[in-house]
């Protein structure tokens, strides 16, 4: 079949919306909190009462010499890379221990929707590199680990990723990024501000105070990143015969997805998107390809063709600053833009798990160097 009929066909069975991961069902793996107090941010403010909530898949042995940190995109949870976690798959529980975080703000984790001592806009401000530290801590105080295989993450979880390497450069053996950015270019920042904008101007979100979800606001931040950004153009090209046979198919996914994301939550994971940059890490003084070069962990960036949330030139300029870095394009060939990261089109999950898991064997020489 070929690529355009595939992306129609996958179209057509709902499958192409970038959804929040799905939901934690009973067969899966205990869902699990660690209060780590009040969690200091890099502002100088706190989050009180800071909750990190986190899964873990398969056994960590007795040398923690197989842990593998997990982190999250914008919206999504600890569910986000399951289709790369299995047996036989990029990040197997049989040979790795898998930690699978939630990122401040995303509802399950400390968040303006769900914190009682700073609720709703009293939130606290935060950054990418808070996020990382709150899982620093997890890692530290509750289970243990010293060392990880590494890091992996998809988007907002590719930032967190690099940001890992920036921040903590001795901690983790590798680095696989998935359609990252090191800095936020403006672009993605403008494609943040109109999906806060859509939210903010709706009478009903009341100034983040509101009783119900602003659903007006939330269909169109949902039309902005969900149905325009995290796809591309020749995605519609392949769906719809005629132009305006788009617009029932909108209102559909629109009405399938407002109710699943908080809007305040959302509001305040932009700002932290936005104000993402490697270079403003302490001991930078705002130089990004100065922070990139002090990476130590073997590092795999994975950029999306067509990319219109993370633009692929920017992480693509991220990699010739990182030591060695290998940059691969997702499928090469086919035009899922964002899409590629989010598990719907089966090429581009086969292809991922293929290259994250020969990336993975090559770190860890086979497994030799997890026993």
């Amino acid at each position: 079949m070929k690529m355009t009929s595939r992306i129609a066909a996958l179209a057509a069975a709902g499958l192409l919306v970038v959804l929040p991961a799905a939901a934690h069902t009973p067969q899966q793996a205990p869902h699990q909190l660690f209060n780590e107090g009040d969690l200091k941010l890099e502002s100088g403010e706190t989050i009180s009462d800071f909750a990190i909530s986190y899964v873990t898949q398969g056994t960590l042995n007795a040398k923690k010499s197989n842990a593998i940190l997990m982190v999250t995109a914008i919206s999504g949870n600890h569910h986000r890379l399951d289709f790369m976690i299995g047996p036989g798959k990029a990040l197997d529980p049989e040979k790795y221990f898998i930690i699978c975080t939630d990122a401040i703000g995303n509802g399950l984790t400390t968040s303006p929707s769900n914190s009682k001592a700073q609720p709703r806009m009293a939130f606290p401000k935060f950054l990418i590199r808070d996020m990382v530290e709150s899982q620093y801590r997890l890692l530290k105080e509750k289970l243990g680990i010293d060392h990880v295989v590494a890091v992996v993450g998809p988007s907002m979880g590719g930032m967190q990723t690099l940001q890992w390497g920036v921040s903590h450069p001795d901690f983790m053996d590798a680095l696989v990024a998935i359609v990252p950015l090191a800095k936020t270019p403006a672009w993605s920042v403008a494609v943040m501000e109109a999906s806060r904008k859509a939210i903010m101007e709706d009478p009903a979100w009341k100034d983040g105070n509101y009783d119900a979800p602003p659903e007006k606001g939330l269909r169109l931040f949902r039309d902005i990143v969900a149905l325009l950004a995290a796809r591309s153009p020749d995605m519609y090209a392949a769906q719809f015969k005629s132009g305006p046979d788009v617009l029932p198919w909108m209102e559909q996914q629109e009405s399938a997805l407002w109710k699943v994301f908080d809007a305040d939550d959302w509001i305040y994971q932009s700002w932290a998107y936005d104000r993402h940059d490697l270079g403003t890490t302490p001991g930078f003084g705002g130089d990004t390809a100065k922070a990139l070069a002090s990476i130590k962990a073997k590092t795999l960036i994975l950029t999306g063709t067509k990319d219109l949330l993370n633009p692929e030139f920017e992480p693509t300029a991220a990699a010739r600053s990182i030591p060695d870095a290998k940059l691969v394009t997702i499928s090469p060939g086919t035009v899922t833009g964002h899409a590629s990261a989010g598990g719907f089109f089966p090429a581009d999950v086969e292809f991922l798990n293929r290259e994250v898991g020969a990336f993975l064997d090559g770190v860890t020489e086979g497994g030799k160097r997890l026993q």
